[in-house]
């Protein structure tokens, strides 16, 4: 099978070929970017959970300031644990671990200057207020969960999914100016409580990495077994409170994509507590993932059936 030209790694003369796609690749791994544009696209959905009009530009602005706020959010997380990342198979592949990026204090500069450049942005399309919760975001996620909490203590996850919901009340200040509804509340309380199950789920999968790297995940504190419990019974509150936002004002797409996503992640979690495995585990959080995404993509087009 021939290669694909963006990868080809020799060219007709024998020398060696550039790879556009590489550098693109380093980037969108250094920076998280898959995160990031989760990240955004749940800054959308606070604005479209939130009452009143969203003016175009003023969305892509603010989707734009909190992807790229995560995004060196990550880019620091990465910088910040590459001694971590070194012990663990999932990510001794980074780019601070292999060599590929030379850690230095360029790198904090750089990052620095990307997260102000998304607080800057989401002030100037929206409002000072929008611009104070991504900031917090980035700050709750890049120095909080990384720097202060995750080598610390088990709760490091918990505390730390207020990143999320920081993404949420963002993009509802965009809209509402600074006053906050009670749909929009309940649904930043749900991007908190998603963060738990989610993350044990997969540190559950990978526990004898977290465990090499002496990062007290709660699986490596208490055990898969109590771990996978946790997990349950956190999807549980989770499941409780994504039904709430149908009780304050969201629509029935809402609801439905509350029950059909929570019924899974249910299902998915119950399977875990019973046979805490790593099959079982990774199951989990990709269902996880699938509930996330129905809520979001369902509080999307929360705008055009009140249109």
């Amino acid at each position: 099978m021939s290669p694909e030209p963006a990868t080809a790694l020799t060219s007709g003369d024998g020398r060696p070929r550039a790879r556009p796609l590489a550098g693109w690749r380093l980037v969108f791994d250094l920076f998280k970017l898959r995160i990031g544009v989760a990240i955004g696209a749940t800054a959308f959905a606070g604005m479209a959970i939130a009452p009143g009009v969203v003016d175009p530009l003023c969305a892509v602005g603010v989707v734009l300031a909190v992807t790229l706020a995560s995004a060196a959010a990550g880019a620091f997380n990465q910088y910040v644990e590459r001694d971590i990342d070194r012990e663990m198979k999932r990510t001794r592949n980074r780019a601070f671990v292999t060599g590929r990026l030379a850690a230095g204090p360029v790198w904090p500069l750089t990052i620095g200057a990307v997260a102000f450049t998304g607080v800057a942005l989401a002030w100037v399309a929206a409002n000072p207020l929008a611009a104070l919760y991504t900031a917090a975001g980035a700050f709750t996620y890049g120095v909080v969960y990384t720097v202060w909490l995750k080598r610390r203590t088990a709760w490091n996850i918990v505390i730390g999914g207020l990143a999320g919901s920081f993404a949420v009340l963002a993009g509802a200040a965009a809209v509402g100016g600074g006053a906050l509804d009670p749909a929009t509340i309940a649904f930043a309380v749900v991007l908190f409580l998603w963060t738990p199950p989610h993350f044990w789920s997969l540190a559950i999968a990978f526990r004898d990495d977290y465990a090499a790297a002496r990062v007290p995940m709660l699986p490596v504190v208490v055990g898969d077994e109590k771990a996978a419990r946790a997990v349950f019974w956190g999807a549980a509150m989770l499941v409780a409170s994504s039904i709430v936002p149908a009780f304050l004002g969201l629509s029935w797409v809402y609801a439905l994509a509350a029950v059909v996503g929570g019924a899974l992640l249910m299902w998915r979690t119950a399977q875990l507590a019973l046979e805490p495995t790593r099959a079982r585990a990774l199951a989990s959080f990709h269902a996880s993932l699938i509930q996330l995404s129905l809520l979001i993509v369902a509080a999307m087009v929360e705008p055009l059936l009140r249109a």
